[in-house]
């Protein structure tokens, strides 16, 4: 069922000083465009590497849900995985059926890349907060 990584979701005060660590501190080239989720609350920007992609979430108003990961981690940090699922619907029901607690109702929502994404909450997943993301098909 898992698919490879996509991305490691890390969450920060600031993306452009943590894109300027990453630039600086370990020599990454290639970065998205920051842009903004409103309906998650968050700015996102990408840090692409060869295999992978780091996404760097900041809070976007009052209500993100990242003010309080960071007001427990002010400096940041690891925030989710994200793994590649060839179908969402099917992944969400396999992780309901197996006991785990899949976020937001167990409602698919579209996410950084343009495609449904779940989310199953940490206590299920060994402390991790998995992200399920659909395979972006050719040409998303």
């Amino acid at each position: 069922m898992i698919g490879k990584l996509n991305h490691v979701g890390v969450a920060t005060p600031s993306i452009d000083a943590s894109a300027k660590m990453y630039r600086e501190m370990l020599g990454a080239t290639s970065f998205s465009e920051k842009f903004v989720m409103e309906e998650q609350g968050v700015w996102v920007q990408f840090v692409n590497l060869p295999n992978s992609q780091i996404e760097l979430i900041e809070p976007w108003g009052d209500k993100s849900p990242i003010h309080a990961f960071l007001a427990k981690n002010p400096k940041g940090g690891q925030h989710h995985v994200c793994f590649e699922v060839e179908d969402i619907i099917a992944a969400r029901d396999d992780m309901q059926k197996k006991g785990a607690t899949v976020l937001n109702d167990g409602k698919p929502r579209i996410g950084a890349h343009g495609v449904p994404v779940i989310f199953v909450h940490p206590k299920d997943m060994g402390g991790v907060l998995v992200e399920l993301m659909e395979t972006p098909k050719a040409g998303h």
